[in-house]
């Protein structure tokens, strides 16, 4: 009887994960990033793949596969990189992932990172709780699914988990101030270039923008991978 309330408890966790689509938009979206995997580099596949196999592994055992994205403010490219991996695991049904982010040091996310979120398709509220200075953003997939909720913390803050999780460091100042994350089960280096340098320029929104489509087409790639 254990067994089957195991496997019958599965079964729907499958059920309710396949139930959640993405809006269209963000469906489009992904399918493009899709098409793009020739363009990352084989080095980064690499990582992308070390990732992959860490998600594979621990849905294949029935637990859960949690993954850390870290950079020193946990402002931009972390924020970025947890909510399209969450987005990634929902497109190709892969359950049993949660993803986070953190920094060395804790500010806010940065309007002009949500803005190109929304741009790619997410409905994003910012919450009426939570201090001014560091307000906390509901970010959605689709009418149904339970929104994510994002704010900027130190790595190692709850809601992150403490132990067992894959710490992917997604700036260089992090991770070479942070040689060893304590609990986590497996370190990544992956770091993007900050689209901060453009705050201000006559071409921000694009410059977001692409860095915005650089982390979704890797995360996307390594859902892609996790799935076969």
């Amino acid at each position: 009887m254990l067994i089957f309330a195991a496997i019958l408890a599965l079964a729907l966790t499958n059920e309710q994960a396949k139930s959640v689509q993405l809006t269209p938009a963000l469906h489009r979206y992904v399918e493009v990033r899709a098409g793009e995997f020739d363009e990352i580099a084989s080095e980064r596949k690499k990582k992308l793949d070390e990732i992959a196999q860490f998600v594979r592994g621990r849905v294949a055992a029935g637990q859960p596969a949690r993954l850390t994205f870290i950079c020193t403010h946990n402002s931009r490219r972390s924020h970025l990189s947890q909510i399209w991996a969450m987005a990634a695991a929902r497109y190709y049904g892969v359950t049993g992932v949660e993803t986070f982010s953190g920094g060395t040091e804790a500010t806010a996310f940065n309007p002009r990172a949500v803005s190109a979120l929304k741009r790619a398709g997410f409905d994003i509220s910012a919450s009426e709780t939570g201090p001014q200075d560091n307000p906390r953003y509901r970010v959605r997939f689709s009418e149904t699914d339970r929104p994510m909720e994002c704010f900027s913390k130190i790595y190692r803050e709850p809601p992150n988990p403490q132990t067992d999780f894959c710490a992917v460091m997604t700036c260089s100042q992090a991770d070479a101030s942070c040689p060893v994350v304590i609990g986590a089960a497996l370190r990544i280096s992956l770091p993007y270039d900050d689209p901060k340098a453009f705050d201000g320029a006559p071409d921000e929104a694009e410059r977001y923008d692409e860095r915005c489509k650089q982390i979704a087409r890797e995360m996307v790639y390594i859902f892609w991978k996790a799935a076969q």
